[in-house]
């Protein structure tokens, strides 16, 4: 079955529209039809948690909004873990000292390191991240990205080749 890596900015998508929601409603909406496979690292809640708790003090987001999504966040992760299509990679220091390599070999933060490693991790088949230094180290890596906010029609495309492929 397809697995997708969705990265922070991705999944902060799921819960705030901006350019890229439409895609990633699709991706989720997919995974709880039983179509693909969700995959990210537990650090990547650690960022969501993050983003939403900076819009909350920003006040961008009310108390009672920033409840509501949290709450629509946990309630999604519960149902599509036992749906068995969301699989949340643990960070192992084996996942860790990879990333110290392409944090060295491709000058990027241990976050988006941390990520490479654990998309390697959970075999997925793709990420999808609207970072754009993220999105520059993974091709560097030969591992397949996409663009959430700005590569829309690619991924769709890149979609209907693996539907064609599993065929």
């Amino acid at each position: 079955m397809l697995r997708l890596y969705l990265d922070s900015s991705t999944i902060i998508k799921r819960y705030i529209t901006e350019p890229g929601t439409q895609t990633t409603d699709s991706i989720f909406d997919q995974a709880e039809a039983g179509e693909l496979v969700v995959t990210f690292s537990i650090w990547n809640l650690g960022e969501v948690f993050g983003v939403l708790d900076e819009r909350r003090r920003r006040g961008w987001l009310h108390e009672d909004e920033f409840a509501r999504t949290i709450g629509a966040l946990s309630n999604e992760l519960i149902k599509l873990k036992r749906l068995r299509v969301l699989e949340v990679a643990p960070i192992h220091t084996s996942i860790l000292t990879e990333a110290w390599s392409f944090i060295l070999s491709q000058h990027i933060y241990e976050a988006d390191a941390i990520q490479i490693t654990s998309c390697r991790y959970t075999q997925s088949d793709a990420i999808l991240s609207s970072d754009e230094n993220l999105v520059k180290a993974s091709r560097r890596l030969g591992i397949e990205v996409y663009d959430t906010a700005k590569e829309e029609h690619e991924f769709r495309e890149f979609m209907k080749s693996k539907r064609t492929a599993s065929s």
